[in-house]
């Protein structure tokens, strides 16, 4: 596994390197992203690019399939920054707005075909009703010309297939919300989670990489914080692990110390599986 930092022009992987899963950190920022609005703070000021982070979101590509990893505010622009221009499926985590109001730019990829196809969304059903709600403009009878076109995909608790990615759903508790995190080979990828049931650990040992949120130093009711995410890496014992999820109470990326396996995220990281 090798992961590398780079600017907005895509890495390809080492002559003779066989990648199995390839993951693109889109954002590592919380729901507010950093700078946040009005704030004055070290971080908001910083000039280092590490230390502005949209919210979050990740690409995944593996057998050939690309699936995004929640669709947020900033999805436009964090397309348009990776240069992506195929998409075969995207994977909802939860319905909060951080996680799923950019799903109207999803239409691009749906137009880029003709005719225009529907857009696989999977996520549980608390989330895909939200979808329904927020985006019910999509869903009406006749359809508008122009707007987002959504397959909607149930999930529970088995692995499901999306091309040729196996995807097993992992249930986490963003305090009293149910999210899922996903392990995708040897990936696994969590975030807004607080507590996560010892079965559903389970799932996620043996992960090469593990992403999981932590959203500060001090405690928070509904997310890892730095203390909380650590211990859950060393519980795991992932070969290597990111941090994401991060709000500007985390303090400066390069000032953040860490076990040597554990980074900090940030935008446009890409890391090969």
């Amino acid at each position: 596994m090798m992961a590398a930092e780079r600017g907005f022009m895509h890495r390809l992987p080492s002559p003779g390197k066989t990648v199995d899963v390839q993951l693109t950190f889109l954002g590592t920022g919380t729901s507010q992203g950093i700078p946040v609005i009005g704030c004055h703070c070290d971080v908001c000021r910083s000039g280092d690019p590490r230390d502005r982070r949209t919210r979050t979101s990740a690409l995944v590509r593996t057998g050939g399939t690309t699936l995004l990893i929640d669709a947020g505010p900033d999805l436009r622009q964090q397309m348009l920054r990776e240069g992506v221009e195929r998409l075969d499926a995207v994977l909802l985590t939860h319905e909060h707005m951080d996680h799923i109001a950019g799903m109207d730019d999803l239409r691009a990829f749906s137009f880029a075909y003709d005719p225009p196809r529907d857009m696989p969304v999977y996520g549980n059903a608390r989330t895909l009703e939200a979808v329904r709600r927020v985006y019910a403009y999509a869903f009406s009878t006749p359809r508008y010309p122009g707007v987002p076109q959504f397959e909607l995909h149930g999930i529970g608790e088995k692995p499901f297939t999306v091309g040729g990615a196996r995807v097993q759903p992992v249930r986490v508790m963003h305090h009293a919300m149910p999210v899922t995190a996903y392990r995708i080979g040897g990936l696994g990828y969590i975030t807004d989670a607080k507590t996560i049931d010892e079965g559903e650990k389970q799932k996620l040992k043996g992960a090469e990489v593990l992403v999981v949120n932590a959203l500060r130093k001090t405690p928070h009711i509904s997310h890892f914080n730095l203390e909380e995410a650590l211990a859950l890496i060393n519980e795991l014992a992932p070969a290597r692990a990111f941090l994401t999820h991060i709000s500007h109470l985390m303090g400066r990326h390069a000032d953040v110390r860490l076990p040597p396996h554990v980074a900090l995220a940030h935008d446009g990281l890409v890391v090969d599986l």
